[in-house]
């Protein structure tokens, strides 16, 4: 394979992943609303395809994510609450808030992918932890970036509640972030693991050279 070019196995799984994003993003699949956040099980095909086909089929991923991510703002594929108050308070910033983060966990998970699998040589171990990070990463920047972008603004002042910014969050993801890795961490590994057992994987010691 030629640096820079997917083979048709990865591009197949690029699709693959893509329409399992999309599945899981317009049906129950993906989401487990839970107040005004969500546990997300979008993070793992991000993972996937960032191990699989490296940081730019981890971007692409995390794009649709992110894309979808903000659909749920004005009601495309169900309607995320806090997303909604959000896109009323600032559309672009709500769009940055939902994106960003989906994007930028896509283009890191592949290279912690790339770094880990070169030092241990270990696919499942470096597929879980990876998996571990897609959710972790994801909920970072996004906490991160609602806070940023919309700390000053009474809807998140009223959530914060006067507490202080790094409990707050604790506090607010809590279980959901829990959840998020426990389940990313397990499944990224355990699909990786079937992919390559089934011998369609080929490609993930090429984009380690």
């Amino acid at each position: 394979m030629k640096k820079g070019t997917f083979t048709t196995a990865q591009l197949t799984i690029l699709g693959l992943m893509t329409g399992i994003l999309l599945l899981m993003a317009y049906t129950p699949l993906g989401y487990l609303n839970i107040g005004p956040l969500a546990i997300t099980f979008n993070v793992i095909p991000v993972a996937v395809c960032a191990i699989i086909l490296g940081p730019v089929g981890g971007a692409v991923a995390g794009a649709v994510f992110g894309l979808t991510s903000f659909g749920q703002c004005i009601g495309i594929g169900g309607t995320s609450a806090m997303g909604a108050t959000l896109f009323a308070i600032h559309p672009l910033l709500a769009f940055i808030q939902r994106f960003i983060p989906r994007l930028a966990d896509g283009i890191l998970l592949g290279y912690i992918f790339r770094f880990l699998h070169k030092r241990t040589g270990r696919l499942s171990l470096s597929s879980a932890v990876t998996g571990f990070f897609s959710a972790f990463l994801n909920t970072v920047f996004f906490m991160g970036l609602l806070i940023l972008l919309f700390g000053n603004t009474e809807y998140v002042k009223g959530l914060i509640g006067g507490r202080n910014v790094l409990v707050f969050i604790c506090t607010f993801v809590g279980v959901n972030a829990v959840c998020e890795m426990l389940s990313s961490t397990v499944l990224t590994a355990a699909i990786v693991s079937a992919l390559a057992k089934a011998k369609v994987l080929p490609a993930i010691k090429v984009e380690q050279q």
